[in-house]
């Protein structure tokens, strides 16, 4: 199938955060062959959101063009493609393409696609891509959700602890102050917090995902910094205020960025869709001017971002047909 092709191609283009113009420019290559008007917009310089129109959209499909390292290609057997970015998120584009061709086919206008770059790491192009819209009506974001409709997503606060200390000789320990204790003692207490909880989107979670301290064993280290994000279920600020005064002089906290928690809308009346809430975040809360959003795509977050990143080709071709349901639906539902 041209689907499962598509997957493969778009697999096959290495496109992690930071190099996504390859990718960006297969596509647009590929769409202005489907007949489609497409624009190229750099989010950064060398790295452009795809943007294909047929007519004046009023229902755009959007999902991202970035994956995380390491790259690694595709291959696939009788259920499944493998490879980075098979379900998260060129699964997706895949599946969002066919739908637009099917849609085109029956003579339905007024659609769009929009693929930003970035979004694995700090939503710029979600960002660029909010700044000129077409003015469209709904927006249908693909992430993998299983082909399950998500009625909620968690947002996201990652923060920066930086610890300072004064540099001395090991073996006078005395004569030093350690930053890396500082760190360590500052993350420990991070332990003991009771973290917000919600009835729809369930508990707040974090990830300590990087430290950095000290330039030798021997040497007592002047400066140790860590890295950790939260899954928001509620507002940021009284959040980061509560971390701030349970670490106390430990460290300095620096928030990098934020991405509020939201709440996602159903839609009626096409048989199967069931729905579910999904702990990741997405470029939605940032493409606020594209219209009223909602969120579904093929593949598991669970294989996402691993060394066994694959997406079965039956998800695929169900999220295509999905995604023409609903496109369909919203259109009639304005009529």
């Amino acid at each position: 199938m041209e689907l499962f092709k598509l997957t493969r191609q778009l697999v096959d283009i290495e496109s992690v955060t930071g190099n996504e113009k390859a990718v960006a420019l297969f596509l647009a290559d590929y769409l202005r062959k489907l007949g489609a008007e497409v624009e190229l917009a750099d989010a950064e310089p060398d790295r452009p959101n795809v943007l294909a129109l047929w007519g004046k959209p009023d229902v755009v499909l959007s999902t991202h063009l970035d994956t995380v390292p390491p790259y690694f290609p595709s291959r696939e057997d009788d259920e499944f493609i493998y490879g980075r970015g098979s379900c998260d998120a060129k699964g997706i584009v895949a599946a969002q393409v066919e739908a637009a061709v099917r849609l085109v086919a029956d003579g339905v206008r007024d659609l769009a696609l929009l693929f930003v770059v970035g979004e694995e790491r700090n939503t710029v192009g979600a960002l660029a891509a909010n700044r000129r819209t077409p003015g469209s009506r709904y927006l249908i974001n693909g992430e993998p959700t299983d082909n399950l409709l998500a009625v909620g997503t968690k947002g996201v606060l990652r923060l920066e602890f930086e610890a300072t200390g004064r540099m001395a000789h090991s073996a006078y320990p005395e004569l030093g102050e350690s930053a890396t204790e500082k760190l360590i003692e500052a993350l420990y207490r991070l332990r003991a917090m009771q973290l917000p909880e919600d009835a729809l989107l369930g508990k707040t979670t974090y990830n300590i995902g990087t430290i950095q301290g000290g330039i030798a064993p021997n040497v007592i280290p002047d400066a140790a910094r860590a890295e950790v994000l939260y899954r928001l279920v509620s507002p940021a600020d009284p959040l980061q205020q509560a971390i701030e005064q349970q670490v106390g002089s430990l460290v300095t906290v620096k928030r990098v960025l934020e991405i509020p928690a939201v709440r996602l809308n159903v839609i009626d009346g096409i048989d199967g869709l069931a729905t579910t809430v999904v702990a990741f975040c997405t470029d939605i809360p940032t493409l606020t001017n594209w219209g009223k959003p909602y969120l579904l795509g093929p593949g598991s977050i669970r294989v996402a971002h691993t060394e066994h990143e694959r997406v079965s080709k039956k998800e695929l071709v169900q999220a295509a047909e999905i995604y023409v349901k609903m496109v369909k639906k919203l259109k009639s539902s304005d009529e």
